[in-house]
């Protein structure tokens, strides 16, 4: 025997296991079996946990149905300008309507239990009348209403195709600029910082009307330009009709103008033509012709005080070169789940769409400020035109026709704020996309004349102007919100899985690849997408048709989110040339002296803001959870949880519980 071994003697060595690693044995006690007793136990415990769970339900569903009953009963029912609801209101009305009696029918044939698919024709059902209606309206829809949906269906989803075709087609281009790590370079040698007279002369101008939360700061930015101070000037475009906000404006730029800033102001009696009147007015001056670039921006943009030199020196050696644009960069991005998912949308727009068009075509839409245009180039495209409600698309385009190149810097970014409330965000879509319709109408005869090129004349019919903006919303609203709840209905033209489900979520992804951050957000922001789709629509059809409110401009409403204390945090973090001494003086100077002022003025009381109430959110809402009811019926499966989600979603903004919140 071997000096190190032991022997063990095992008494009862069937309740023991013997385990054997590294040379090393050891011992495990064998468990024992679970007695009933014990068993029962466990499912009592497991029961009274899932028990417990009920009240907790039954208090939150308590709380939100109260949420929505103070909510609706907060809220003025005739507050929402009835342009916005229109025919499309009433034609959702009779449809949801017309989908609650389908419902009431199916619910009491699946109670009955009428099976009469093995039936050929109504006259052979024996049994009532009723069952015989039923019967005949199954042959009527199967024969006549189903082929008309499904060929309504088909061609919504080869639209559907084709515009995820220009999407992914675009996500590649994004993806060949970022693995080649391509951007526009500045070409020749920049200007001489000790020779001021090298700078080009820039006017800055600062477009505004009644921007009492934000003009400030804009105002204060501007002004802290890194450029020779005798080489720019700075103009603020005041259409305010507010006496005291205008009393307030002026002041500012006076103050600046003390502190040695060429500033000046300027105010129309009569607002013509909304900001491009106002820009147009402002371009009249005699002293503009001694300036060679324009930089603009709206009332609620700050841009770094590198600004200019990071984007003016583009011109130099590119004398085809009308217009440099700059991102965008959200103060307010993480403020609420609205103000998120339009940074989804924003930043593909930016990251994706505008640097693509950029490289790869040398044009895009312009955003309408944080971009510096060539006087030259605005003057040879006739200038700011106030014949729709996007001067800033309608400008891009002229100067495409008349041979004007652009280039878009994603790494040079201009802080802003997103609409926080729905009312302000649903405004601006409304003039977001029934402006694109109007120009398309008015520019299509000068597209065709053009003396461009066949590929850039079809580049902005069939894709900039057809394919995503008209199509894009026509069938998002057609095929997911009328075309899938009325299949439900008609379950021979029943959509397949792929349509509802795949493609969008792939398309999602895409989407919020530039925004990595926001992956969590993923079907809320396809849900939402489709949410307001009914009122990318309406406008749509508005401005193609010149119907309703296609005309009218409303300023999109400002918090002043972007605070004294949130420029200052951003700016240290996304600029590295923020100069500190610049910084503290622009707290204690342009901070604390309007504070003041407005503690010294008088002002006006501000009535109380109620809640809002969407009708046509609301109707769709009820539409497509009628829908999801029939689905259930029907076991469809993926169809009820689509149906039942997106309707979910409508009901949330119908009732404004998205966004800013009003107590």
């Amino acid at each position: 025997m071997a000096p190190n071994t032991v022997v063990v003697t095992l008494e009862r060595p069937e309740n023991i296991s013997l385990i054997e690693m590294n040379g090393s044995i050891f011992q495990e006690k064998q468990k024992k079996s679970a007695s009933p007793k014990q068993f029962t136990y466990v499912l009592l415990l497991k029961a009274q946990r899932i028990l417990a769970c009920f009240p907790w339900v039954a208090v939150k569903l308590y709380t939100l149905f109260g949420s929505i009953k103070t909510r609706i009963a907060s809220s003025d029912p005739n507050e929402e300008d009835p342009r916005y609801k229109g025919r499309l209101y009433r034609f959702i009305k009779v449809f949801l309507a017309i989908s609650v009696i389908a419902l009431v029918i199916e619910i009491f044939a699946y109670l009955k239990k009428w099976d009469l698919s093995m039936v050929n024709y109504p006259w052979e059902v024996q049994n009532n009348l009723v069952q015989w209606s039923y019967m005949a309206w199954l042959n009527f829809r199967g024969d006549y209403v189903a082929p008309l949906i499904a060929t309504l269906s088909k061609s919504c989803i080869v639209l559907f195709m084709i515009q995820s075709l220009d999407r992914l087609v675009q996500c590649l281009g994004w993806f060949w600029i970022k693995m080649k790590k391509l951007k526009p370079v500045i070409e020749g040698e920049l200007y001489d910082v000790e020779d001021g007279s090298s700078f080009p002369m820039v006017l800055v101008q600062i477009p505004m009307c009644n921007e009492k939360e934000v003009y400030e700061q804009s105002i204060g930015a501007v002004c802290q330009l890194d450029w020779p101070k005798d080489r720019f000037l700075v103009q603020v475009l005041d259409d305010s009709d507010d006496e005291l906000l205008q009393h307030l404006i002026r002041d500012e730029v006076m103050s600046w103008k003390e502190k040695g800033v060429n500033i000046v102001y300027r105010h129309r009696f009569i607002r013509t033509g909304y900001k491009a009147g106002n820009l147009k007015s402002a371009m009249a001056c005699d002293y503009v012709k001694d300036y060679e670039y324009v930089a603009i921006f709206d009332a609620d943009f700050q841009p770094n005080p590198d600004f200019l030199k990071l984007t003016v020196p583009h011109f130099k050696g590119n004398p085809d070169l009308g217009l440099v644009q700059a991102r965008w960069s959200f103060v307010n991005k993480d403020e609420n789940i609205l103000t998120r998912l339009q940074n989804i949308n924003l930043c593909f727009h930016f990251e994706v769409e505008q640097q693509v068009n950029g490289y790869f075509l040398n044009f895009f839409g312009f955003n309408g400020t944080a971009g510096v245009w060539r006087i030259k180039a605005l003057e040879d495209s006739g200038g700011w035109l106030e014949r729709t409600t996007v001067e800033d698309m309608d400008i891009a385009v002229r100067a495409h026709l008349n041979g004007w190149k652009f280039i878009f810097v994603n790494d040079v970014r201009v802080l802003c704020e997103l609409p926080e409330s729905y009312e302000a965000y649903k405004k601006q879509q409304h003039r977001w996309h029934s402006g694109p319709m109007q120009l398309f109408r008015v520019c299509l005869p000068a597209i065709l004349k053009s003396k461009i090129s066949a590929w850039k004349k079809a580049n902005l019919i069939f894709l900039f102007f057809l394919l995503r903006k008209l199509i894009l919303p026509l069938y998002s609203f057609t095929l997911f919100c009328i075309i899938l709840p009325l299949t439900m209905f008609i379950p021979e033209a029943e959509l397949p899985a792929w349509v509802i489900c795949y493609v969008p979520i792939t398309m999602s992804i895409l989407n919020i690849l530039p925004a990595p951050k926001s992956l969590p957000f993923l079907m809320p922001y396809l849900l939402f997408e489709n949410t307001v789709s009914v009122t990318k629509f309406n406008a749509m059809v508005s401005g193609l048709f010149q119907l309703g409110s296609a005309y009218e401009w409303v300023v999109t409403k400002k918090t002043g989110r972007a605070s004294e204390s949130d420029l200052l945090s951003l700016a240290e973090r996304e600029s590295k040339t923020m100069n500190e001494e610049k910084i503290q003086r622009r707290l204690s100077e342009s901070g604390l002296e309007m504070l003041g002022k407005l503690h010294e003025q008088k002002t006006p009381v501000v009535k109380k803001k109620k809640n809002k109430i969407y009708r046509k959110e609301l109707a769709l809402a009820f539409l497509l959870l009628t829908a999801a009811a029939r689905s259930l019926l029907s076991a469809h499966g993926i169809h009820f949880y689509y149906l039942l989600f997106q309707g979910l979603s409508f009901l949330i903004v119908g009732l404004d519980l998205i966004g800013e919140q009003v107590s």
